[in-house]
């Protein structure tokens, strides 16, 4: 089961996150800055998985951006690596336009959107959707609404 879900940029600072498992704020704060402590510190020569505490980390970096993803004992981390890239590659899909080096600013202000996409992949700490169309099917609905 993964149990959040985090999008850093190289600074440290925490773009996107999204927990599965109930974690108090002053908790998640900590929490967030021990992960991305030790994700940034890994060269890229390093192994991409991390037991960490009582759960596992599974984190990939895209230019400026890390994403980093927690889970337990039980779930697949290849399975959970290859989420982190179709979900970087549905966002690349949705916001087509947009440079690698604008990503951080994409999220900022379009975090709604990001939500949107990363909620229809992952339900309750569970994968429950892979296919590109699907998953930006209910934002190119949205979007139609919104011209009209």
């Amino acid at each position: 089961m993964i149990k959040f879900f985090l999008m850093v940029n190289k600074q440290g600072q925490t773009r996107l996150s999204r927990y599965y498992e109930h974690i108090e704020i002053h908790k998640r704060t900590m929490l967030e800055a021990e992960v991305i402590k030790n994700c940034l510190s890994r060269s890229k020569d390093q192994c991409s998985f991390i037991e960490y505490k009582d759960f596992k980390l599974v984190y990939r970096q895209y230019a400026a951006l890390f994403v980093v993803v927690g889970i337990n004992e039980t779930e697949n981390e290849m399975a959970v690596y290859e989420l982190i890239h179709n979900f970087v590659e549905v966002l690349d899909k949705y916001f087509s336009r947009v440079s690698e080096l604008d990503v951080s600013f994409l999220i900022m202000f379009n975090l709604d959107r990001v939500h949107i996409i990363l909620d229809e992949m992952v339900l309750n700490g569970c994968i429950v959707e892979t296919n590109p169309s699907r998953i930006l099917a209910p934002l190119f609905v949205l979007d139609k609404v919104a011209e009209s």
